[in-house]
């Protein structure tokens, strides 16, 4: 069964570059999210195995939203996704629970590498 995914960012652009990048590797796209709010609300719904998830979006941050999920679900496994030049934020998204971190512009390869290895374990 593939592992299923939820991609939260707030770019239409940005979540059509990972579905293309996660379809092509396998993973099942079961959710898409715009922001903080909905993610929340789709990750209930869905229960993806993995999530990745912008860190600057409205009405509620990534790591707003990172830190609702790992109450609802401490096991989710969440890659924050982030620009260059973000890295007071990945820190504040590593101590709320998120497993890894990628870098936009996306580079496919390291993309997959990195779902991969959270998706492992």
């Amino acid at each position: 069964m593939a592992t299923t995914v939820m991609i939260v960012d707030d770019s239409l652009f940005m979540r059509k570059m990972l579905r293309d990048i996660l379809t092509e590797e396998g993973y099942e796209i079961t959710a898409e999210a715009s922001d903080g709010n909905e993610a929340i609300e789709k990750y209930q719904e869905c229960r993806p195995d993995l999530v990745t998830l912008d860190i600057v979006m409205p009405n509620k941050t990534g790591i707003e939203a990172l830190q609702i999920i790992m109450v609802l679900d401490p096991q989710a496994r969440v890659v924050m996704c982030s620009a260059i030049g973000q890295e007071s934020m990945t820190e504040a998204a590593a101590k709320a629970g998120a497993k890894a971190f990628i870098l936009k512009p996306f580079n496919p390869e390291l993309v997959a590498r990195t779902l991969r290895e959270v998706a492992e374990g």
